[in-house]
C-alpha cells in the first residue's frame, strides 16, 4: 500500500468529469482525495493547508483560473507535483507549464493513463522498491485503443505535456481505422490531424517530429524494443513520423485480431 501521505486534491469545473475522477482515483486504494471542488481560490488554501502530494487542477475554474492556481501553491513552497488539465492549445500548455506544472494532460484524457502518470509521478522516489513491481504487475489492462495508445506512450517515455502526444496519439487512431491512409502522410494524415486541433499541417508534422525526439534522448530503447517484441532500433536510431505511426498502429491492429 501507499503510504497515508499520498494524499491528492482535485480542481476541475466540470462537475461529472470531477465526480468520475475522484472514484476512478479512490477505487485504486493507493491515494485519498482529499478535497475535490471547482473553486480556484478556495482550491489553493486547501492545497496550502493540507499539503498534498498531488494537485490535478484544471484550467478553467471558477474564481481564479488554474494557471493562477498553480503559480501561487508553487509559490507557497510546499513541493506537491502538479498534473494540470484542459483542452489542446499552444498558449495554455505553455502558460501551465511555466507557471510550475509538472505535466499538462489534453482532454479528453483516459482514466488509466491518467493514472499512470499519477504513479511515475508519485513513485519515481518511493521505497521499497517491492511495492512498484507489486502494482506493476497488477495494474488494470487497457481496454480501450485511447487507453493502449496512451499505455505506449507512457512506456517508452512519451510525455503529455506536450502537444506532439495528442498529435501522434490522433494520427495512430486514424491509422489504426484507415490503414491506407499511412501511405498518404502529408496530404491526408497530417491534415486531418491538424483539423482535429484547429492547426495547421505543418505544426502538427514538427510537434510529433518533436514527441519522437524526447522519447528516443530519454534513453529508453530498450523500453521501446520491448514494447513492441522485437529489437526495433538500435542506438540513436529514430523512426521517421510515419514509420513510428505506422509501428504503433500495426501493433495495435494485430493485438486485435489475436
Amino acid at each position: 500500500m501507499y503510504e497515508a501521505s499520498k494524499k491528492v486534491v482535485i480542481l476541475e469545473s466540470n462537475a461529472a468529469l470531477l465526480g468520475e475522477f475522484k472514484q476512478k482515483i479512490e477505487e485504486t486504494e493507493r491515494f485519498s482525495v482529499i478535497y475535490a471542488g471547482d473553486d480556484g481560490a478556495a482550491g489553493v488554501k486547501q492545497i496550502v493547508k493540507a499539503k498534498p502530494a498531488l494537485a490535478i487542477i484544471g484550467t478553467f475554474l471558477k474564481g481564479i483560473d488554474g494557471c493562477s492556481v498553480i503559480r501561487e501553491v508553487k509559490n507557497s513552497g510546499i513541493g506537491c507535483k502538479i498534473i494540470a488539465t484542459g483542452v489542446a492549445g499552444e498558449a495554455i500548455i505553455d502558460r501551465a507549464i511555466k507557471e510550475g506544472a509538472d505535466y499538462y494532460l489534453i482532454k479528453p484524457f483516459s482514466f488509466s493513463a491518467a493514472l499512470e502518470l499519477m504513479d511515475e509521478l508519485l513513485l519515481e522516489s518511493a521505497e521499497p522498491q517491492r511495492e512498484v513491481k507489486e502494482y506493476s504487475a497488477s495494474k488494470r489492462k487497457p481496454v480501450t485503443l485511447e487507453e493502449k495508445i496512451s499505455d505506449i506512450f507512457i512506456s517508452i517515455g512519451i510525455p503529455p505535456h506536450i502537444k506532439g502526444y495528442a498529435y501522434l496519439r490522433e494520427g495512430i487512431k486514424m491509422t489504426v481505422e484507415r490503414p491506407h491512409i499511412i501511405n498518404n502522410v502529408t496530404k491526408e494524415l497530417y491534415p486531418g490531424v491538424a483539423k482535429a486541433y484547429d492547426t495547421t499541417p505543418s505544426k502538427v508534422e514538427r510537434a510529433i517530429r518533436h514527441a519522437i525526439e524526447v522519447a528516443w534522448n530519454r534513453g529508453r530503447v530498450d523500453a521501446i524494443n520491448a514494447v513492441f517484441g522485437t529489437r526495433v532500433y538500435l542506438g540513436n536510431e529514430k523512426p521517421t513520423n510515419s514509420e513510428f505511426i505506422a509501428l504503433v498502429a500495426d501493433k495495435l491492429i494485430l493485438e486485435n485480431m489475436m
